[in-house]
């Protein structure tokens, strides 16, 4: 009797599908079966599509595709439909893919690594339920385990795609419960050359995966096999297990497991590890099985390579900070530093902000810290470039306003020398990545031993100066353009000094912007941190001596106070608070943050020591304004505001704003030399004494005049004689100066009751 005979008294046919002629063989039984005339026929796909229910057709699509990727067998459930829509028979096919011409052979890939040719041989099996001659609307072939494993996917893939590091991943993968067969046991395998190691278990005692840690790929081991041929492995039983790998069995025995499943993990067409599965429980692994293990493991290679992608970058970023980041350096007598660097978010987190602490040959050293231009990889190289450079001009010993013009000229040279492109003409790169770029930089040079600072500035935000009663001050200074953008500028110096008890806090502007913030808006925020942080200190005794017989830690120690003013003022842009206090711009981009502390110890007490009596520090402020920069005069009003910002009478402060105007404006205008403005004040909060003094070059003293209604001058000396409680002018070698004082009283003394 021949086959077909007896296929056909079982109601069972036989079927061919060639995928790359689009094309089905059916047998007589099998064309019955199909609701076609019993005869054998050749059909094109679509003629064969439509006798399938729709569901059922996409639904042994993606049975086909994984029994053709792992070379097993695809079994299925098909509803045969005819033309009015009605469901004329259910049948069981089974099939076996034969790529190249043989069974379990490699597919056939297109050359544009497109769909894989292969052909399936199977056949086709009438089965006793649902009964004929229902509706397909009444027999849904997917239940409610369908639907549980595509809710069960859809998380499964939310999670894993939130996870961000190796260990988050292998966590959410221990913690997955498929539907109706959760494995109790994972293990994840990777690949090191020839070797293959685990990654991370779940389910095992500690110490279990010792003689699994590392093998070598030829091991007869179902994981090591998985990674060779890139397919999956499937023991629905101990018996199985034993069969194909007897050498191994003697170790899996010990686990306790019954059934295992081991799947590659493949992404872009590379096998990079594999997934096991064990169960205690017998599991069928069914093809619906089997498609939520695949899926599960495509889904956990793609969360592993971003989570290794993500690993790499933050090394990678970590090393590349380290190294760009320089040690502040050993311990500076007097002196105490603290600075941090906080790179924006996204990418590889370094950008263009830098800062440097360099000792010079005078026995001084130099603050240094700068934003180069952009927030990419070129940033990055070209800020450690400029570094360096600056470094090398600052340890030749040159002066503050010649290492910023030697800045600019590198910068400039680097950016349009055409050998600074490695790729040639454009070489795949954008315009933006090949365009010059500038830099903003403020260097200062301190001398320890008196609190000098000598400043020259590109383009760079000005410095901070917290006094010693906490008063913040932003101490303007003369500038140049930012580095970069002319080769040949001259930079202006400006040389003040840090008195004891004072901080100078350097940053770059996203400290200041980031958040929606302007200029304005950022420095509000800014100070009320600096100031609340100097009443807190107050209170405290920041420099604890330490106890007898206590060693120090090596090299440079911040003061306590100092380090957490830096946490601080992060804290004040990244931290939660930082949500409450968005400035006023629509713009919100982060920026690259670097910002630098420099406390001058105060005077009067060492480590460790305090004076019985404190009084309160005296509040002091130098500044010079060219006779080239008479703009500046507005920036000293502001200065003589912030610091009197807690004056008791308003109309005082606006008084000493006049008289001060007056007096720098008269200097310009009267003289060849440049104006040197000292204020201080003196005494307790409500009763200090205000002493303002402008020095200048000429000898010529100041006079009474009589300016008629319309004049525009001639009127100082007669506004501090009525504003100010005494005044005078002190001739010197070389010029003289004016001077006059105002002691503070309250609005309600200020303003007489009629």
């Amino acid at each position: 009797m021949r086959t077909e005979d007896v296929l056909a008294a079982i109601a069972t046919g036989l079927w061919r599908w060639d995928n790359a002629s689009g094309t089905v063989t059916l047998d007589g039984e099998a064309a019955r079966l199909l609701g076609l005339p019993a005869e054998p026929v050749v059909l094109p796909e679509a003629a064969v599509r439509s006798r399938f229910h729709p569901v059922d057709w996409n639904e042994i699509n993606g049975i086909v595709n994984l029994a053709v990727a792992e070379g097993t067998l695809a079994e299925a459930r098909l509803r045969i439909m005819d033309v009015d829509g009605r469901v004329l028979r259910t049948v069981r096919s089974r099939t076996k893919p034969m790529a190249n011409g043989a069974p379990g052979g490699s597919p056939r890939t297109e050359s544009g690594g497109g769909a894989t040719d292969y052909e399936l041989i199977g056949t086709i099996q009438e089965i006793a339920e649902p009964q004929p001659g229902t509706t397909a609307a009444h027999t849904p072939i997917t239940g409610d385990w369908r639907r549980s494993r595509e809710a069960f996917l859809l998380d499964a893939g939310r999670a894993l795609a939130e996870a961000r590091s190796t260990a988050e991943v292998l966590r959410v993968a221990a913690s997955l419960s498929m539907p109706g067969f959760s494995p109790d046991g994972l293990a994840v395998f990777g690949v090191a050359g020839d070797r293959l190691s685990i990654i991370g278990h779940h389910g095992h005692d500690p110490g279990g995966e010792g003689p699994f840690s590392d093998m070598p790929l030829e091991t007869n081991y179902p994981a090591a096999e998985v990674v060779r041929t890139g397919r999956a492995i499937y023991l629905p039983t101990p018996e199985d297990y034993k069969r194909r790998f007897p050498a191994a069995w003697p170790l899996a025995q010990r686990f306790d497991r019954v059934s295992w499943a081991f799947l590659p993990l493949i992404v872009a067409g590379r096998t990079m590890g594999a997934w096991m599965a064990a169960f205690k429980h017998p599991a069928s692994f069914s093809p619906d099985e089997r498609s939520v293990l695949t899926t599960v493991a495509r889904m956990l290679a793609q969360a592993l390579q971003r989570a290794v992608v993500a690993e790499s970058e933050r090394e990678l970023t970590t090393g590349l900070q380290r190294s760009m980041m320089p040690q502040l350096g050993p311990e500076i007598p007097g002196m105490r530093i603290a600075a941090r660097y906080v790179p924006t978010g996204g990418g590889l987190q370094v950008g263009g902000d830098w800062y440097d602490m360099i000792p010079l040959p005078s026995g001084r050293f130099a603050l240094v810290i700068g934003d180069v231009q952009g927030h990419d990889v070129r940033a990055a190289g070209l800020m450690g470039q400029l570094r360096i450079a600056v470094r090398a001009y600052a340890s030749e010993g040159h002066r503050p306003d010649a290492v910023l013009s030697r800045a600019s000229r590198f910068l400039a040279g680097l950016c349009s020398s055409p050998e600074s492109d490695p790729y040639g003409d454009d070489g795949g790169r954008d315009s933006d990545f090949l365009s010059p770029r500038f830099a903003t930089c403020l260097y200062v040079e301190c001398d320890p031993r008196t609190g000098t600072l000598e400043v020259a500035r590109a383009g760079h935000p000005d410095p901070a100066i917290r006094m010693a009663d906490g008063t913040v001050l932003m101490r303007p200074t003369a500038g140049g353009l930012p580095l970069g953008i002319i080769p040949d500028t001259d930079y202006p110096t400006t040389r003040f000094t840090l008195e004891p008890g004072e901080t100078m806090m350097l940053c770059t502007d996203g400290l200041i912007e980031t958040g929606g913030h302007d200029l304005d808006t950022g420095w509000a925020r800014l100070r009320a941190v600096l100031e609340s942080d100097a009443h807190e200190n107050a209170h405290e005794n920041a420099y604890d001596a330490p106890a007898p017989g206590a060693g120090t830690a090596a090299g440079r120690v911040a003061p306590p106070h100092l380090e957490r003013l830096a946490d601080l003022l992060v804290q004040a842009v990244h931290g939660p608070s930082s949500h409450h206090t968005t400035g006023p711009l629509a713009d919100r981009r982060e920026d690259d943050i670097a910002v630098v502390l420099l406390c001058r110890e105060s005077a009067d007490r060492g480590p460790g020591t305090a004076p019985a009596h404190p009084a309160r520090p005296v509040r002091r402020t130098v500044l010079t304004v060219a006779q080239v920069e008479p703009e500046r005069i507005a920036g000293v009003r502001q200065q003589i505001r912030e610091l009197l910002h807690d004056w008791a009478d308003p109309d005082q402060v606006d008084s000493v704003v006049l008289m001060v105007s007056e007096m720098v404006t008269n200097v310009l205008t009267h003289t060849d030399g440049d104006a040197l403005l000292v204020a201080e004040a003196v005494g307790e909060l409500g009763a200090r004494r205000l002493r303002i003094e402008v020095a200048d070059g000429s000898d010529e003293l100041p006079h009474r005049r009589q300016p008629g209604e319309l004049s525009s001058s001639g009127r100082g000396v007669l506004l501090m004689e009525m504003l100010a409680d005494a005044w005078g002018v002190d001739p010197r070698g070389e010029g003289k100066s004016i001077w006059f004082e105002l002691d503070e009283q309250s609005k309600a003394d200020a303003d007489p009751v009629f």
